[in-house]
């Protein structure tokens, strides 16, 4: 079995992304359209398994100071197997994201995977703002 974690977004099975998000407990109402549109501007990681794809993530980013990890997962039937740090580790390795001084990610059941990479919780999160959409505009 040979696995490969590739940028290349010509690669990406956009079916095989949606599929899994819209089962996600964060993206469960997005679009194909959404999710296609979501992957034209970060940079994007797909991880293959014998050339299947069974994985995601994406970093917004600015190359120099910031950088926020959204959209990462491995299918739940390859879970278990240590994708999910090979991923993170070419993320973190990758040549270019070694600038990046504040990294950022949101999750409700994955410390354990980002604390191994040097996550933590925010010191004072009384300086982050969020603005929150709840309905479409179209």
């Amino acid at each position: 079995m040979t696995i490969d974690i590739s940028t290349n977004t010509q690669k990406l099975d956009m079916d095989f992304i949606h599929h899994f998000l819209t089962r996600s407990y964060w993206a469960k109402k997005r679009t194909k359209q959404k999710v296609s549109t979501t992957t034209r501007n970060p940079l994007c990681f797909g991880v293959y398994l014998d050339n299947k794809q069974i994985g995601f993530a994406r970093v917004l980013t600015d190359y120099t100071v910031f950088g926020y990890l959204m959209d990462l997962f491995i299918i739940e039937e390859q879970q278990g197997n240590g994708y999910s740090k090979l991923l993170m580790k070419a993320i973190m390795e990758h040549p270019d994201l070694q600038n990046i001084s504040r990294w950022m990610l949101a999750t409700s059941g994955a410390h354990k995977l980002y604390t191994q990479f040097g996550f933590t919780a925010l010191p004072d999160p009384t300086k982050i703002m969020a603005k929150l959409i709840t309905k479409s505009i179209t």
